[in-house]
């Protein structure tokens, strides 16, 4: 089963994006602006600055500005060149020292990777700071408020920043939709703390941060009511449009561009169905239609049942008059009767004339054969019992390589499946999908009408956290003589710490730092800032979104949230065997061993509900789960060898029960039920074909089903023969009549089954092989190890031999004429069947009822059926006491992110020659139609699409990290090798985090000028020397576009030199899937969209979560199971008539299936069971099983004579009762056992649905198909027989 705990663990450990180092984010936009020289003075004019030079520094070394106004001054040339490369609107005199602006380019170096892949926007942020700190006009649009001092220095404390409101929404919308792909989200959400508006990015902005706590050592008071009277003015340098072409954006950065807008998001797929509304009353228009088609054809069929009731009721009246006229002669009163009464009138009135049957070519061919079978069985049944005997126990021998399949993949995934194909594919070129432990801590809500839960984010619950870490971390699991522990199989994304998704990364980790960094409120306020503030950076390096550690909230509500979700990606392998899997293995075991006897205890003592999960549990789970229902499977069989014991006996009576009893002979066939299941088991694992827990519970009691009813038949059929003829005489008697039935319904079962082996999904495959086998050895071993023991049972009985003990003989008695059936009164079930239901379906009336209902039923039933939805519930999987029924019903109940969603590229083509950087890329002079750009428009229809954000692009990322505006990315020494940013080794000493633009790195240059570029994209030899340091460049404040980590695996490196990257991924999330059909619809419309793109751009592109494996199933589950349903029921259909030699009868018999299939998938969808390769093995099934319901009382009404009501009635009394108490009753009573098993797939998929099967089989086998054979029934194939010697009484035999 699909291990959907891992999609949603999701767990953005991927956010494991960890690798943005966001505290940049904080510190640049901070610090970038307060490097300003200040005035203290009043005068405020052109060419005149309102704060000029460092006059000290706080603490924290944040630098503070001089409050003193100067004159603007004019820069050498030198600093003009550097302040025009990065301000190009200020010229002339400035307000700013070569310090100042060597601070200012340092601090907006860290802003710039983010918005650079947006030209529009980087410009709009650059000249915000830039005016602040260099412009010659400063005094006209800065005042300063307050005053500090410094070491005696007066420095800036406070100042006003007086911008126009046109400026600040222009830059806000030119930046609100750029993308920071490392993160699969917006920059503003990192530069602007996810700002709605320009006034909140101005706030986060301008606030005045503590010591040591990122942020502006001032207050910065943002303000458009500049006072003109005083010579003050609003900075108004143009804002430019993020549509602007000259500084053009992306239309995944800038959707609102008019180039963008008439690029709207491609339709996706939806599957909203018509309605039709009548008052209050709203009905899809299947069912209305439905409706509509039944009104009109009951009316026409009442219609036409009154016309042919009154016209029958006329010509009665006319044939009465007539016969009245004459003399009523017997010729003249024999020409009169219908066509149907003529034999029975030929036989009443010449008695030199009998009746005989006269059976199709196979039938008469199978009879006789059966028949001179029959004879040699009852005079060698101890030859025939033993050969059939060894027969079974070779087959056995295959069982000593019996082996169990447990792993999920090999369960549900089919052989050549496109998912699975994709999946190896994607794990051998990029790497394979972590392994997930998770643990879900949560408040306990007492009632379903209770208030939302309280809070989890309380100071108790953190501190139990912290003490739930120190336990975790303390597990060692043995593997070979080795100690495990966490941090030597988890991922870890920089190389460093463990990439633990918990809200205690806000205190990376430590308990220490609990109180040291304001406990409760630390994680309040990391909850908001977790992109921005450093000291909410995680111990990994990388922001922790609280979505992936928090659960039950609303929106962005993290504090209302009501549970912790605690997940440990750890380190998987394409290799099951290998010896990291191992380990990992036995560090889970060791995991859920400690959760069991150490954390539920401790969760539970604080009134919190704890669920949890490792990657092998649903393995471990299903493993334990074939010993889980062997009771109710044993009990099963106990009760069904009861009722056969009962059924198969005469009519006890005190005195000779003990005679007349079946006991030993039920038990004998419950044996070789079970002897025929070994066998069948042996064959396929001699071959090689292993079993599963599925077979080992269910093909048993199936086969055990379908078995006693043959048993039955075959026991009634001798029972039913003349007392005075010979056993071999009873015994050939009764294979000839009932064998071609029972082969019919049998091969029907088997045929059936064997369409089911052709479903792709493994599990259900190998079902229906091994059924398909099962059933066919027990129909073998049934005429013949059955019938042999018969012929033993009846000889024993004739032998007055004690039932169990037939060595004890008693004396001749009475009971001698118990073993006939011609002194014997009919049974009380067959006496109802002839006298009581048949009279009452045969009235007119009651026909026209039961057509009229069973129609209505019918198409109500397909009405329903679009109620169905794809999928299989893992809990339904599971053992009911299984402890992930808890885990996956809080992971739909409190995750709140969905699986994450790859976008896999296949030999992309980096050459200079080649078009497919801009067919792919999102920022700027990227194509609007590109991947990335089509990515970002579907995200903005989530629900058709089911994508929740732009994707994580490591080209787009790549092409800033290599571009000439981002200065502190790429970067070279001297000789031409990798320079790090400044804040990295060894640029920057590690040890006492000092770090010194004059050290080794001071003479390191960027990689590129805009002329070394190709149209701004970097050339074949370039893209191939630089893309290996890119993925390998820590990211760091200075440079947040650092590809290591976060895009580790995205790119294939092998063979990339020739210019084709093999593989390479995009990584964006689903939105959250909580239905089973919201899994099926995200794969349909990622696969959808891929599929449109890929035409589109002509290159290769493939969807892949790691739920797909799972899923792809489903997408054509409707089709699989039409038209395996169509496959049996055909099947069925050529089976009845090549043994029948007749369309008519078997075309019924197809009739009444299709209406038992399409109630049964009425019953589903009223029961809400779901189509999946367990429903669709058991609707093929039940074609086999309903033939049973079908064939017997076909058989009986094509041999019997008279009209038709006759024939049904004595149908119905000979096999009625059989096919009642014979055939329902034995299925009843064996399903009925299965509602106590504690698997809920055997209590939904086998109780449920078996249970609907065995009724809706006994109303169409025993109400319906009776009432439409007496009104269409086939002709009968009784034929008159002339008897040409009153010594050949007998040769009208059947044949």
């Amino acid at each position: 089963m699909i291990s959907l705990r891992r999609l949603y663990t999701t767990i953005a450990s991927f956010q494991v994006l960890l690798f943005i180092s966001l505290g940049n984010a904080e510190r640049y936009d901070t610090r970038i602006l307060l490097t300003s020289n200040v005035t203290s003075r009043e005068k405020h004019g052109e060419n005149y600055c309102a704060m000029y030079d460092i006059c000290g520094a706080r603490s924290d070394g944040k630098v503070l500005n001089c409050p003193f106004g100067s004159p603007s001054v004019k820069p050498d040339d030198l600093l003009s060149a550097k302040i025009q490369s990065l301000c190009p609107t200020i010229s002339g005199n400035i307000c700013c020292t070569a310090t100042q602006f060597d601070t200012l380019r340092s601090q907006v170096q860290q802003a710039i990777p983010f918005l650079v892949g947006c030209p529009a926007c980087l410009r709009n942020f650059l000249n915000l700071f830039c005016e602040l700190t260099c412009s010659p006009n400063q005094s006209q649009f800065i005042n300063v408020t307050t005053i500090s001092k410094t070491k005696n220095n007066s420095t800036v404390g406070g100042i006003d920043y007086f911008i126009t409101d046109a400026f600040g929404k222009g830059l806000f919308d030119s930046c609100k939709d750029v993308k920071f792909g490392t993160a699969n989200s917006k920059a503003i959400d990192f530069v602007g703390n996810a700002a709605k508006n320009f006034k909140e990015w101005y706030a986060f902005i301008g606030r005045k941060a503590d010591p040591n706590i990122p942020g502006s050592p001032y207050a910065i008071n943002f303000r458009s009511d500049a006072d003109v009277s005083v010579g003050m003015k609003a900075m108004n340098v143009s804002a430019y449009s993020c549509g602007d072409t000259s500084l053009g954006c992306s239309c995944g950065d800038c959707p609102s561009s008019p180039a963008c807008s008439s690029s709207a998001p491609q339709p996706f797929h939806e599957n909203d169905s018509c309605s039709v509304k009548i008052g209050s009353l709203k009905a899809k228009c299947i069912e209305f239609s439905l409706a509509i088609v039944y009104i009109v054809l009951a009316s026409l069929f009442l219609w036409w049942g009154l016309f042919h009731k009154t016209k029958e009721r006329s010509s009665n009246f006319i044939a009465k008059s007539t016969i009245n006229a004459t003399d009523g002669s017997p010729s003249q009163q024999f020409h009169r009767k219908k066509d149907e009464n003529i034999r029975m009138q030929m036989l009443e009135n010449n008695p030199q004339i009998t009746s005989g049957v006269r059976l199709s070519v196979v039938q008469g061919f199978m009879a006789k054969n059966f028949r001179l079978y029959g004879t040699w069985v009852a005079r060698n049944p101890i030859l025939v019992l033993c050969s059939s005997l060894a027969v079974v126990i070779l087959l056995s021998v295959g069982l000593i390589r019996f082996e169990v399949e447990t792993r999920p993949e090999k369960l549900w995934v089919g052989h050549g499946s496109r998912a699975a194909e994709e999946k190896k594919y994607f794990d051998s070129h990029l790497a394979p999908f972590y392994r997930i432990e998770q643990l879900i801590i949560a408040t306990k809500r007492h009632s379903a009408h209770e208030k939302p839960p309280a809070p989890i984010v309380t100071e108790e619950n953190i501190k139990l956290l912290f003490d739930i870490q120190a336990k975790v971390d303390g597990i060692r699991a043995n593997y070979s003589g080795s100690l495990v522990s966490l941090t030597d199989i988890c991922m870890k994304p920089l190389g460093e710490a463990c990439a633990t998704q918990s809200i205690l990364q806000y205190f990376k980790m430590d308990p220490k730092n609990y109180e040291d960094f304001g406990e409760v409120d630390h994680v309040e306020y990391c909850f908001q800032h977790y992109t921005s503030d450093e000291n909410c950076m995680s111990a990994f390096k990388g922001p922790l979104e609280p979505s992936t550690a928090l659960g039950g909230f609303s929106g962005n509500n993290y504090s209302e949230a009501s549970a912790f979700i605690i997940t440990y990606p750890v380190n998987n392998a394409i290799d099951k065997e290998s010896n990291e899997t191992k380990k990992a293995v036995a560090w889970e075991k060791a995991f859920i061993r400690l959760v069991e006897d150490e954390l539920l205890p401790m969760v539970e003592s604080k009134s919190l509900t704890l669920s949890y999960s490792s990657e092998s549990s649903i393995e471990e789970e299903l493993k334990r789960e074939s010993n889980a229902d062997a009771v109710t499977v044993l009990i099963s069989y106990l009760v069904m060898f009861a009722y056969i014991s009962l059924t198969l006996g005469d009519t006890p009576r005190f005195t000779y029960f003990y005679i007349s009893s079946k006991v030993l002979l039920g038990l004998s066939g419950v044996i070789l039920v079970m002897l025929s299941v070994i066998a069948s088991v042996g064959f396929f694992s001699a071959i090689g074909v292993k079993s599963t827990l599925i077979i080992m519970e269910v093909i048993p009691f199936l086969v055990l089903a379908v078995g006693v009813d043959n048993m039955c038949i075959l026991v009634h059929a001798v029972k039913r023969q003349q007392v005075d003829l010979s056993l071999e005489g009873r015994i050939s008697n009764a294979l000839a009549e009932v064998g071609p039935s029972i082969t019919l319904a049998s091969l029907s079962e088997v045929l059936a089954f064997a369409v089911g082996s052709f479903i792709p999904m493994p599990a259900c495959r190998v079902f229906s092989m091994f059924a398909a086998l099962a059933i066919l050895l027990d129909f073998l071993l049934q005429v013949t190890a059955f019938v042999a023991l018969i012929v033993l049972d009846f000889l024993r009985a004739e032998n007055h031999r004690v039932d169990c003990f037939p060595c004890i003989k008693i004396p001749g008695s009475p009971a001698d004429s118990d073993q006939g059936n011609s002194q014997r009164k009919s049974g009380l079930l067959t006496r109802y069947m002839k006298e009581v239901h048949a009279p009452i379906l045969g009235v007119w009336g009651v026909k026209l009822a039961v057509i009229s209902v069973f129609a209505a039923l019918s198409l109500a039933s397909i009405a329903l059926c679009t109620r169905i939805q794809p999928g299989l519930e893992q809990q339904i999987v599971l053992p009911r006491d299984s402890y992930l029924q808890g885990y996956f019903n809080n992971v739909s109940e409190y995750l709140r992110i969905g699986p994450p969603l790859y976008f896999v590229v296949k030999n992309y083509n980096y050459s200079s020659e080649s078009s497919q950087t801009n067919q792919l890329c999102s920022i700027n002079n990227c194509g609007s139609n590109s991947l990335l750009n089509e990515i970002s428009k579907a995200s903005l229809v989530p629900k058709s699409s089911y994508i929740a954000k732009p994707a994580a692009s490591w080209l787009d990322d790549f092409l800033v990290w290599v571009s000439p505006e981002a200065f502190g990315c790429c970067r070279k020494f001297t000789n031409g090798t990798y320079c790090p940013p400044d804040d990295q080794p060894p640029c920057c000493s590690s040890s006492d985090g000092s770090c010194s633009v004059n050290g080794i790195c001071k003479d390191c240059t960027t990689c590129f000028r805009h002329s070394d570029l190709q149209n701004d994209r970097p050339t074949t030899t370039q893209f191939k020397e630089k893309l290996p340091w890119f993925l390998s460049a820590l990211p760091s404040a200075d440079c947040a576009k650092g590809g290591h980590g976060a895009y580790t695996n995205s790119v294939e490196l092998n063979g990339f030199e020739d210019g084709v990257i093999r593989a390479s991924s995009f990584r964006t999330y689903h939105t959250p899937l909580n239905k089973q059909v919201d899994f099926v619809n995200s794969m349909r419309a990622a696969r959808e969209f891929s599929s449109r793109v890929s035409d589109s751009l002509k290159i290769e592109v493939f969807p892949y979560s790691v739920f797909y494996m799972f899923f792809e199933q489903y997408l054509d589950i409707w089709k699989t199971a039409l038209i395996s349903l169509a496959v049996a029921t055909c099947a069925v259909f050529v089976v009845c008539l090549i043994i029948t030699c007749s369309i008519w009868s078997s075309g019924i018999i197809a009739i009444v299936l299709v209406m038992i299939l399409v109630d049964l998938l009425g019953v589903m969808a009223v029961l809400d069971i779901q189509l999946n390769a367990v429903s669709v093995v058991n609707l093929v099934m039940s074609v086999g099983i309903s033939v049973e319901f079908c064939v017997h009382i076909t058989h009986a009404f094509l041999v019997s004579s008279g009209d038709r009501d006759q024939r049904t009635q004595e149908a119905l009394g000979t096999m009625g009762a059989s096919v009642f108490s014979g055939i329902t009753l034995t299925k009843l009573v064996g399903v009925i056992v299965l509602c106590f098993s504690r698997s809920e797939i055997f209590v939904v998929y086998y109780f449920q649905m078996y249970l609907a099967l065995v009724l809706l089989g006994f109303l169409h086998g025993l109400i319906f198909l009776p009432v439409l054979l007496s009104m269409v029934g086939p002709p009968s194939r009784r034929i008159l027989i002339e008897r040409k010697d009153d010594n050949k009484a007998s040769a009208s035999s059947s044949h």
